[in-house]
This record gives C-alpha cells, structure tokens and sequence, in this order.
C-alpha cells in the first residue's frame, strides 16, 4: 500500500491542488491565514519531497517561476522573496495570504506579470 502511494505522489500533478485546497481552509493547513506560514509550509513540501528522492512535478516547475513573475508584476529587483513582496503591497498577513491566491491564479492562467 505504501509503495502504490508514493508512485501515485510521483506521477501525479498535485501542487497546484494542495494550493486550492489551503486557499479552501487555510487554518487547517497553515494554522491560522499567513502568507508567512504558506511560505513555510510551501518550503517545507518541497524539502521533505527532495529528502524522499521524489521527482520534480511540471507544476513545481512552473511554480519556481512565480518569485521572478511577482518581481516583474510589482518592478521589484531587489531579492526578497515572493511572499515578502506580496506582504509589503498588502494590509496584512491575512490580505497578503488572499492576494497570493488571486496572484497564483492570474500566473496560472498565462497573465503577463506587467499590468496596463
């Protein structure tokens, strides 16, 4: 059974998913609304699925896209990080959280990180 569950994690493209259902319920998957904890949770799944030897999904790929699409978006060359960038143009952790799903959507669906 355990082995069925790892190749399904491997073959399959979960990430963009495990994002839905943390923007669904938050507190259950972060503890409370932060783009702070997302952040962490978000570094957390990767390392742990580095440290299994599971291989690199196409949608943890593009994902690895987002920080240098949110730098462009808001004309940032500084090296904070995407979470970071978020937070300074939002009113708080909980507003910062919600403006990374609208953002996370609008990368997915091929936006231009420049706005008219």
């Amino acid at each position: 059974m355990q082995e069925i569950t790892r190749n399904k994690i491997e073959t399959s493209e979960y990430f963009n998913e495990m994002i839905q259902r943390i923007k669904q319920r938050p507190g259950m998957f972060l503890g409370q609304s932060s783009i702070t904890r997302l952040r962490s949770f978000l570094d957390g799944y990767t390392a742990s699925r580095q440290d299994l030897g599971l291989s690199v999904t196409e949608e943890e790929i593009k994902f690895s896209q987002f920080q240098s699409w949110v730098q462009e978006r808001f004309k940032i060359t500084s090296s904070h990080g995407w979470d970071s960038i978020i937070l300074f143009y939002s009113a708080d952790e909980k507003d910062a959280l919600n403006n990374f799903f609208e953002l996370f959507e609008k990368f997915c669906n091929g936006e231009a990180a420049l706005r008219n």
